[in-house]
């Protein structure tokens, strides 16, 4: 169902009626019969707006099936990223491989062998201590709606089945484009550089990463020391 504000009111498909076909506005009657019938539509945050403790980054939808399920908040760089960590201290061990549970994995890892997680774990920011180190497909949505530079991409990554809506095709070199959101720039105070871990093993001694200059994702040791950059979900 497609929806947009007009007038105060919103503008779609009459749930019951067709007294606004013609003019594709609800009455206040129908939107009452809309929250009665729960598809009453929740707004999407702007991406980069002020949002949740951080900044709205886009919205995941865990089972994979297009339906969003949480909005995704990015952490201020100021609290919520940390240059020089690693992901384990050492560069084996069995840690968790999914590519779209963060806080599982993140809190699995909340320990002093995973500095990357610890971080995350350990953050309290606008009142909320929900913070965690994103799984692969998190981050992925984090570069897709906040890429901070012109750079082409990569044309053999972005294929995501937990975006909102779900990707099946890689990047082309200009999609996605340089974020609208001023901050998250490259020249702004709220982006993203260079390489950032996520909380996804790759085997017992690699995890993936992803750098943010043209959506690179690959694998790392994990003694390497990234940028962690803590998210939480709200749910929608």
């Amino acid at each position: 169902m497609s929806m947009r504000y007009k007038g105060g009111v919103i503008s779609a498909t009459a749930p019951t009626t067709s007294t606004s076909a013609a003019t594709g506005v609800w009455t206040l009657t129908q939107q009452m019969q809309a929250k009665g019938q729960n598809i009453w539509p929740s707004v999407v945050p702007v991406v980069g707006s002020a949002f949740g403790g951080g900044f709205f980054a886009g919205q995941i939808s865990t089972a994979g099936n297009g339906i969003a399920d949480y909005n995704l908040v990015v952490g201020p760089v100021a609290s919520a990223q940390n240059a020089s960590k690693q992901f384990k201290t050492s560069n084996t061990g069995s840690d968790p491989t999914s590519v779209i549970d963060g806080p599982t994995n993140s809190s699995t890892m909340n320990d002093a062998a995973h500095t990357a997680a610890q971080f995350c774990e350990g953050l309290t920011i606008g009142g909320f201590s929900d913070w965690y180190l994103p799984a692969l497909n998190e981050l992925e949505i984090c570069y897709y709606n906040l890429k901070p530079t012109t750079q082409n991409n990569v044309t053999n990554k972005g294929i995501n089945a937990n975006a909102v809506p779900a990707r099946a095709s890689n990047y082309t070199a200009g999609n996605p484009a340089q974020t609208a959101a001023t901050d998250f720039r490259s020249t702004g105070a709220e982006a993203f550089t260079n390489n950032y871990w996520t909380s996804t093993q790759r085997n017992t001694s690699t995890a993936y990463f992803m750098r943010f200059n043209a959506g690179y994702q690959f694998y790392a040791l994990k003694d390497y020391a990234y940028n962690a950059r803590a998210v939480r979900r709200v749910a929608v």
